[in-house]
């Protein structure tokens, strides 16, 4: 690792073969708009960037340092969904077997033979609740598993994908809850962060809710289909946006109860080391620092696609695997061109609205961690954590990202 250097944008270290991801960190804040951000890559289990820098609280002009946090949105789904996982590779959760097995109110509304499976890869047919919900419902587990519970598919399941906004951290923890006794984000802290040492939280103890940055709101892609569907009555984005209840536009993210809660699709709280860090034994075929989460059997097994095709929620061409996308280059569409996340044919993992993102490479043996307070308005990655991906391909020898996936050289 190159000693700390200082920079306008950037604190940290890199290794000098990473100094391309340095460069495009340090372009995010001068060209991209960037205000406070942390980025981080594991090769081989060992750090290679750890970065960060700018802002994290603009309005009190907090600095963002080595230990600052911010709101992961989506990207918190691959927690959840490497939770569920580490339980299949134990033998204690069957894939297929039907959801309610393990929760037997799940079975209601004609959903008794769904299995574990269509619900990690988002073919359940349950992506939203169609009733609108309390302003502050994300808050209440019991309550809002009660309501997915006895909701009836909107399609019939197995058919088609549809992107569980909120309710996939709900659905999959409650799996995880009846099978173990342990709320999700209780068995993530005991099972995957403590044993890693990281500092990845679903459910944030007060007394570090002082080291979060934050989020602020970029302007909304008002031509997007996806935005203009969510303001049209009785579409499944309009009823993502009802599902929110106060989530959307009105601060409930950001406020010290969510912190708190174990919101488990979009609350989890945690920085780039500890994404890199939670990613690293799905590239390094299940262990890391000595923590055997599965074998290697069982990270393949996350890497297969489980469902492709136009996604009803999103719109656009998606790859699931096992609760982890794969990934996809939109750039080229005139309609959705600004959702992609362009990773190597191997990747897999899960990005957060606002441009956050973590993925794992079993190929290149990385594992990287992406988080900001200034979010854009992508679903995806956005053009600062891409760029930031681009460049550590770069440094690997791939090729090919400009035009499709990053390719592993011969």
């Amino acid at each position: 690792m190159s000693a700390p250097q200082a920079t306008s944008g950037a604190r940290g270290d890199c290794a000098p073969g990473f100094a391309g991801v340095r460069e495009e960190f340090e372009r995010n804040f001068e060209e991209r708009g960037e205000i406070g951000a942390s980025v981080a890559v594991f090769l081989d289990g060992e750090p290679v960037v750890d970065l960060w820098g700018g802002v994290a609280d603009p309005d009190t002009g907090r600095p963002w340092e080595a230990d600052t946090l911010s709101v992961l949105q989506s990207v918190t789904k691959g927690a959840v969904s490497l939770c569920a996982n580490v339980l299949v590779a134990r033998g204690e959760l069957d894939l297929d077997a039907p959801v309610a097995t393990y929760w037997p109110e799940f079975a209601q509304a004609g959903k008794e033979t769904i299995p574990v499976r269509w619900v990690l890869s988002h073919l359940d047919g349950v992506p939203v609740i169609r009733r609108p919900q309390k302003a502050d419902a994300l808050l209440h587990w019991d309550e809002v598993v009660a309501d997915l519970a006895a909701e009836e598919p909107l399609w019939e399941p197995g058919t088609r994908s549809g992107y569980h906004g909120f309710a996939y951290g709900y659905l999959v923890g409650e799996i995880v809850r009846r099978v173990t006794g342990r709320s999700i984000g209780r068995f993530f802290r005991e099972e995957v962060a403590e044993p890693l040492g990281l500092d990845f939280w679903i459910g944030l103890p007060l007394e570090h809710h002082a080291r979060v940055a934050p989020a602020i709101a970029g302007p909304p892609d008002l031509d997007h289909p996806v935005h203009q569907l969510m303001m049209e009555p009785g579409s499944l984005q309009n009823m993502l946006v009802l599902n929110g209840g106060a989530y959307f536009g009105a601060g409930l993210a950001d406020s010290p109860e969510a912190y708190s809660a174990e919101m488990a699709s979009t609350g989890g709280i945690g920085n780039a080391r500890s994404i890199a860090g939670m990613y690293a034994p799905l590239a390094l075929g299940g262990a890391f620092r000595g923590v055997r989460l599965m074998g290697p059997g069982d990270v393949a097994r996350l890497a297969f696609p489980q469902a492709a095709g136009v996604d009803a929620m999103l719109l656009v061409p998606m790859t699931y695997t096992l609760g982890f996308w794969r990934s996809m280059d939109n750039r080229r569409s005139r309609v959705t061109g600004t959702d992609s996340m362009v990773l190597s044919t191997e990747a897999f993992g899960h990005p957060g609205f606002g441009g956050r993102l973590g993925f794992a490479d079993p190929g290149a043996r990385i594992s990287f961690g992406y988080t900001n307070n200034k979010m854009s308005s992508r679903t995806t990655v956005g053009n600062r954590g891409q760029a930031l991906v681009d460049a550590v391909y770069r440094a690997l020898g791939y090729e090919g990202g400009e035009t499709g996936h990053w390719v592993r050289p011969a």
